[in-house]
């Protein structure tokens, strides 16, 4: 019976994992596609909400009680855990200004719209040749421009905007004389939207995250704990996307002769994520974290809480094309971006039932965060 059940949970558990991985593919392309589109300046502001979720989430999960207070015991659990963070409305749009160069079919969007005397009274053939004079000018060039919509979280129906300043452009007509018209300032919608759209959970907004979780002990009052993903190749261009997670909580209360009244911990855990070529996900925490059993081995109720130091950072890379009228120029464009989680208190509790353990707590910091773990204790 207690090896059908161990079956059960890791055909569940496989199935779980790969519908995320499919997923993660699927979000990953959309996002090179819609980094793609965006200039530097508005990549960050699209993407800035995802970072400190992200590295929130990373961040929770890794503990629902501390080591005994034992040199060597047997300890060996695996499942799953998933997390959530929680954030505001005023996270799913970004408002910005910063510097755009636009492409020849965004630089002919502009002139179309064109209302001025000089302009308007050439022959048409004559309009046409200024008109692609100045969509020449303002192409590959780069303009301080209005920068705003959803972010990542953000809205699927709804796009980034660009705001035109406007502006002034000299040419020469056919009959050698100079003229000056001007493009008037304008919004024009660039064909990015939020990805995730609303991400809710119990009525709250919330970036979800899951990641498989295996934890050995214990030798000298330590545990092990680990997650991992098997790499995947997205494809050609993309890369491999692979996902490595360790840390180790220390009960120093093996070392001294008194019994103490509950169980502690030093912890300190690391991870890293890279989703192909598009982005890298770093996190690390360190802490101390404490918990009481109450009950008997195979039925018990375990209060938890830890204080947490934390860090979180994303590097994305992505190539944007530059379009001039010398040609398109491609150009790599690199940034980090810092989470803004830098510490957490958690509060939670466990429950164990034969050897199926079911935990869930709150994390309290700059953003709020649950997670909740579900694991085969051996």
């Amino acid at each position: 019976m207690e090896r059908r059940t161990i079956l059960v949970v890791l055909l569940v558990l496989a199935f779980a994992l790969t519908a995320i991985a499919q997923q993660n593919q699927t979000e990953t392309n959309n996002l090179e596609s819609s980094l793609e589109r965006l200039s530097r300046d508005a990549a960050k502001q699209y993407v800035g909400p995802v970072v400190s979720g992200i590295g929130s989430d990373l961040n929770a999960g890794w503990f629902h009680r501390a080591p005994k207070a034992k040199m060597i015991d047997f300890d060996l659990e695996f499942g799953v855990v998933v997390m959530g963070t929680l954030f505001s409305d005023e996270h799913k749009t970004f408002g910005t200004s910063g510097v755009f160069q636009f492409d020849s079919s965004q630089a002919a969007y502009l002139t179309n719209n064109i209302n001025d005397p000089t302009y308007n009274s050439l022959p048409p053939a004559y309009k046409n040749q200024a008109k692609q004079e100045i969509i020449n000018q303002i192409r590959g060039k780069d303009y301080n421009v209005g920068i705003g919509g959803p972010t990542i979280i953000g809205s699927k129906t709804d796009s980034v905007k660009i705001t035109f300043q406007g502006g002034q452009f000299t040419f020469t007509d056919p009959l050698g004389t100079s003229r000056t018209v001007t493009v008037p300032s304008q919004k024009m919608a660039l064909p990015v939207t939020g990805l995730l759209g609303d991400t809710k959970f119990l009525g709250k907004n919330m970036i979800p995250l899951a990641a498989p979780q295996l934890t050995l002990g214990t030798f000298a009052g330590s545990q092990f704990t680990f997650r991992y993903l098997p790499s995947y190749k997205m494809s050609d261009e993309l890369g491999e996307t692979k996902y490595f997670g360790w840390g180790i909580q220390h009960n120093p209360a093996v070392w001294f002769p008194l019994e103490f009244p509950v169980d502690f911990s030093a912890s300190y855990f690391s991870q890293k994520i890279n989703a192909g070529s598009i982005f890298e996900a770093k996190t690390t925490a360190f802490g101390v974290n404490v918990s009481k059993r109450f009950g008997w081995g195979a039925l018990n109720l375990t209060p938890y809480a830890g204080y947490m130091i934390e860090s979180s950072s994303m590097t994305f890379t992505y190539d944007y094309t530059l379009d001039t009228p010398t040609g398109k120029i491609p150009q790599r464009i690199v940034f980090d971006l810092e989470g803004e989680n830098k510490s957490r208190i958690t509060l939670g509790l466990s429950v164990k039932l034969l050897i199926v353990n079911v935990n869930v707590d709150y994390n309290i910091g700059t953003y709020n965060s649950y997670s909740a773990g579900v694991m085969i204790i051996i």
